[in-house]
C-alpha cells in the first residue's frame, strides 16, 4: 500500500509538507498495517533500510541532520537503543510526536506517513547507531 496521504502541512521548526514513502516493496505488517506493533519488523531488512534511508532524507534529516547526526536541533538518533528498547522509544515519539509547553518540537508522522515508512526509518536508524 502506497502511502500518499502527505498532502497535509506540519508545522515544526517551520512549515513542513512530509514526502510520501512508497513502502509497496515491504511485506505488510501482520495482523495488518494499520495495528501498530511494538517492535521493528523490518529489522535488519535490506529493502526497508534503502527504503528507510530515503524516507529519512526526505522526511527527518531537516531537523534530526543529514546522516542522522543531529546539528542540534532535534535529537541525535544514532544513539538511540538498538533492539526492542528503542523501537518502543522510536514508535511513541513517530506515532504521537512531542510537545512540551504548547510548542510543537516533533510533529506525529505515524497518521501521515504510514507504520511502514516509521519503522523502515527505524531500520535505516539502527545502520547509523553510535554509542558516542
Amino acid at each position: 500500500m502506497l502511502s500518499l496521504s502527505c498532502a497535509t502541512r506540519i508545522m515544526a521548526h517551520g512549515n513542513v509538507t512530509p514526502q510520501a514513502v512508497d513502502t509497496s516493496a515491504l511485506p505488510d505488517i501482520q495482523p495488518n498495517n494499520d495495528t501498530w506493533v511494538q517492535h521493528n519488523p523490518y529489522r535488519g531488512n535490506a529493502k526497508a533500510i534503502e527504503i528507510g534511508a530515503s524516507a529519512y532524507g526526505q522526511n527527518c534529516a531537516r531537523c534530526h541532520g543529514l546522516d542522522a547526526i543531529s546539528g542540534g536541533i532535534a535529537p541525535d538518533l544514532r544513539l538511540l537503543e538498538l533492539g526492542d528498547s528503542g523501537d518502543e522509544w522510536f514508535v511513541q515519539r513517530y506515532q504521537h510526536g512531542s510537545v512540551r509547553e504548547g510548542k510543537v518540537y516533533m510533529p506525529p508522522m505515524g497518521e501521515v506517513l504510514g507504520q511502514k515508512a516509521g519503522w523502515a526509518i527505524r531500520a535505516w536508524l539502527e545502520t547509523k547507531h553510535t554509542d558516542e
